[in-house]
């Protein structure tokens, strides 16, 4: 099967470059890296350019204007740029683990969408990180590392924790995979949910309602998300609105998503 890496981002230049250059880094590189750019600025383009003379995956930047939080609209359209067979979907703070690709490539299984977590840097690390411009190895033990229990690799182990059900409420954008043909089914992240948050369980929420189950992943495909100020949450409670509406009426097909 053929894997696509999906990056989403919006104008954090210094973390993006540390998550590109964790994708070189991969024990098996994904076939392709596509870019949903929510409008940034000069400088992430550099940080992007600079990524696709570094390797020979194909690397495909989709970006539109920053007219505020349109990020399911990006991530439809990059997706409609890639022919492969699987998507595993990154958020632009998200630096990968070296085993990352190669465990979410394991862990692909017909019928079902991947749920992954990952370990929430603190903030003074964060900043080392990006004022050197290095990522160093993050230990489950480290100096203030939350839910340090996401931080293990162990895959002999994993087996036993994988939980597979008919969950979607606690799916997180930022580290996720699913079939493309799943995807194009339910039609793709709903362009109706404005500003941030949710657009990850509503999607996830029409998967449930097409049949798929979630099969949720721990102590594989780990990952570190970068600290940041929580983002602006102003349509947060319309967004989990529409989603409980999507569950509850068992609504598998957005009418404004990847084809509108």
């Amino acid at each position: 099967m053929s894997v696509a890496l999906l990056v989403t981002t919006y104008n954090w230049p210094e973390a993006l470059k540390l998550v590109l250059e964790s994708v070189l880094r991969q024990s098996v590189l994904p076939d392709e890296v596509i870019i949903a750019d929510d409008g940034s600025g000069d400088t992430t383009r550099y940080v992007i350019e600079a990524f696709k003379r570094s390797t020979n995956i194909p690397v495909k930047h989709f970006w539109h204007p920053d007219e505020g939080f349109r990020k399911t609209i990006i991530i439809n359209q990059a997706i409609t740029g890639t022919d492969s067979d699987y998507i595993i979907q990154i958020d632009g703070d998200i630096v990968l683990h070296e085993d990352f690709i190669k465990d979410h490539r394991s862990e692909a299984e017909q019928g079902f969408y991947i749920r992954g977590s990952r370990v929430l840097l603190p903030e003074d690390k964060t900043r080392y990180f990006l004022r050197s411009g290095e990522f160093d190895n993050v230990t489950a033990f480290g100096r203030g590392v939350k839910n340090r229990f996401n931080a293990l690799r162990i895959p002999f182990l994993a087996p036993l924790l994988i939980k597979k059900s008919k969950r979607s409420r606690n799916l997180i954008g930022c580290n996720c995979a699913f079939w493309k043909k799943d995807f194009l089914k339910v039609n793709g992240y709903n362009n109706e949910l404005k500003g941030w948050g949710h657009e990850d369980i509503e999607l996830a929420a029409r998967f449930i309602n097409s049949g798929l189950s979630q099969k949720k992943v721990k102590m594989k495909a780990v990952c570190y998300h970068l600290h940041h100020p929580l983002n602006d949450r102003v349509y947060e409670n319309v967004n989990y609105r529409v989603y409980l509406d999507t569950l509850k009426r068992g609504i598998t097909y957005c009418t404004n998503g990847y084809h509108h």
